[in-house]
């Protein structure tokens, strides 16, 4: 998975890059006299953890291409980075109706990808630190960023059910959300067709 780097990192990438491209292999000491020996270390494992660089020795290292790495900043992360999470949470709103429509009705694209999730109020710094050590821009109730992003919505109690091994918001609810509004009309056939309508 490929995670944005802070700016003294992407400078060492396009120094490597520049001088290496993406098929010659360089080493650490490159930087030798350049930063401190812990500096370089830090760098290193950035890029690593970052996946801008890959090992291919035990010594030697490459750039992934820039253009894989610009790709890669802008996929869907949040539904199996959340699966690591140690909180409850729910999808709601319209990234409820996403999951429960089997996405016949998408709201996200690479350019806008907003997800919507309830947590607990008590756990809102777990999830503002769980985010932002994911690199995921994330807010509360409202917000907005270029590509994928989370809005929280905190509440007192959640009430979940398990789809596609995502905690999402109970059918119920999301038919309800669907009906009430004509431009998820779509979508609400869809999963009354699928669920029947004893599930709203």
């Amino acid at each position: 998975m490929i995670t944005e780097i802070p700016q003294y990192a992407l400078r060492a990438y396009a120094l490597f890059y520049t001088k290496y491209g993406q098929s010659q292999t360089f080493r650490q000491s490159e930087l030798d006299w350049i930063v401190s020996e812990s500096m370089k270390k830090k760098i290193f494992a950035l890029l690593l953890n970052s996946g801008w660089l890959e090992k291919k020795s035990r010594e030697e290292y490459a750039c992934i291409p820039p253009e894989k790495v610009m790709g890669g900043l802008l996929e869907f992360k949040v539904p199996e980075i959340i699966k690591k999470s140690e909180k409850p949470y729910a999808f709601t709103g319209l990234s409820a109706i996403e999951i429960w429509s089997d996405y016949s009705y998408i709201q996200r694209g690479i350019e806008k990808s907003p997800y919507f999730i309830k947590v607990l109020k008590k756990d809102m710094a777990y999830w503002k630190r769980f985010f932002n050590s994911n690199n995921i821009p994330n807010y509360v109730k409202k917000g907005a960023s270029i590509g994928e992003y989370v809005i929280l919505v905190p509440c007192d109690a959640l009430a979940y059910e398990t789809k596609d091994n995502l905690k999402v918001e109970k059918l119920k609810a999301t038919l309800s959300e669907a009906k009430a509004n004509e431009t998820y009309l779509y979508a609400y056939n869809y999963m009354i067709s699928k669920y029947g309508t004893a599930a709203g």
